[in-house]
């Protein structure tokens, strides 16, 4: 009775975390929603646990469906995801995220056909069909076998692109409880399925290390704000930093994009300074301009300027730059004292290195090439 209460607990408390953190802007980025659905996957796992305990699916059959999904190949995938959503953008970009939910679509799909038979009764498998079926099972088992260690590794490898020193080393902390606990899952299944080992007591044991991952992830995540931003460094830059955004009263009532205004996140803060650095400094005008040059400005790491970019606006740092050198570039065709100046050295003049890179981003921006938007405001 109290272990499954403990393990009530954990599920609820995992289920208003990960919806804390999808909806809560101070939460609020790519990453961290795989790691709410990564929190979300553990409540279901143990809530499947605490079915089997109390043997719900005898007085429910339909719960077997729940039951024999294998929720586990979700939680290397959104572990992963979670990773490589804090990194930079051109790592990230190669990544295909929808190849990590094959085997759990592959699991979902082979365990769902054959509930239809022993738990409906919706039809009948015949002989031949059931072979095909443990066939089809043990491709289940060896996907089981290699994607569950692999893929947490593979995150591994995949962290040394996280540049946050601190921030790296609570991802390490979490992937490292995580993988431990995937592999001795794995360990326990492969031991009760050869060797007849009554793993029971086992995943008792592995339930309440999943229901202890939930409360760190609370704790540090909410407490100690690492899912969050360093209150304390707010408090600093609305103190410091953003004055010039709250002197610049034209700046504040301008900022059109009312997804900008809408809350007060460390992400948006950053941003508004960014906005600041843009449309008061010109700084897109630097044809040598990259992330390094704008997070010294900024004082966060590179992949942070990424993050925040795109968290704000969903686009990347190349495209947000290349939208403020095609404004200015709109602005000289139309005005009469740059009438003279050809398109390509209005470009370099806007910060862009070359006519293929300027035509290139001003097709991509405006649906038009300089010349017929050059046309269109004759």
């Amino acid at each position: 009775m109290i272990y499954t209460t403990f393990l009530n607990i954990a599920i609820f408390q995992g289920i208003v975390l990960g919806l804390l953190i999808l909806k809560s802007s101070l939460f609020n980025s790519n990453s961290n929603k795989y790691l709410a659905y990564l929190i979300f996957t553990l409540s279901i796992i143990l809530l499947n646990h605490v079915f089997e305990i109390e043997k719900a699916s005898s007085f429910y059959p339909m719960l077997r469906f729940i039951e024999h999904i294998e929720w586990v190949f979700l939680i290397p995938a959104f572990l992963f995801l979670f990773v490589i959503n804090r990194i930079d953008d051109t790592v990230k970009s190669i990544q295909k995220g929808y190849l990590y939910f094959i085997p759990f679509a592959y699991s979902a799909i082979l365990n769902i056909a054959y509930d239809l038979d022993r738990v409906t009764g919706l039809y009948t498998i015949p002989g031949p069909g059931i072979d095909l079926i443990e066939i089809l099972g043990l491709i289940h088992l060896i996907l089981a076998i290699i994607f569950i260690p692999f893929l947490p590794l593979y995150s591994y490898f995949m962290i040394r692109y996280l540049e946050n020193s601190q921030e790296k080393k609570w991802i390490i902390t979490l992937l490292t409880i995580v993988s431990t606990l995937l592999f001795a899952w794995l360990m326990t299944c492969l031991a009760g399925l050869f060797f007849q080992y009554d793993i029971s007591s086992t995943m008792n044991v592995l339930a309440i290390a999943a229901t202890l991952i939930v409360h760190w992830t609370a704790y540090i995540g909410i407490y100690k704000c690492k899912l969050a931003k360093n209150k304390d460094a707010i408090h600093n830059f609305l103190n410091k930093d953003l004055a010039l955004s709250y002197t610049n009263k034209e700046f504040v009532e301008n900022s059109e994009p009312a997804a900008y205004r809408e809350s007060m996140t460390a992400d948006n803060l950053y941003f508004q300074k960014l906005e600041i650095l843009c449309k008061d400094d010109h700084i897109y005008t630097d044809n040598t301009l990259n992330r390094e040059k704008v997070a010294q400005k900024l004082g966060i790491s590179t992949g942070y300027v990424s993050q925040i970019i795109n968290t704000v606006t969903g686009d990347n740092f190349a495209f947000y730059i290349n939208q403020y050198r095609v404004e200015a570039v709109k602005e000289m065709i139309s005005n009469p004292e740059y009438e003279n100046y050809s398109l390509l050295a209005i470009g370099l003049e806007a910060g862009f290195t070359s006519k293929t890179t300027f035509y290139k981003a001003f097709k991509k921006v405006t649906g038009q090439t300089p010349n017929e938007y050059k046309n269109s405001v004759k």
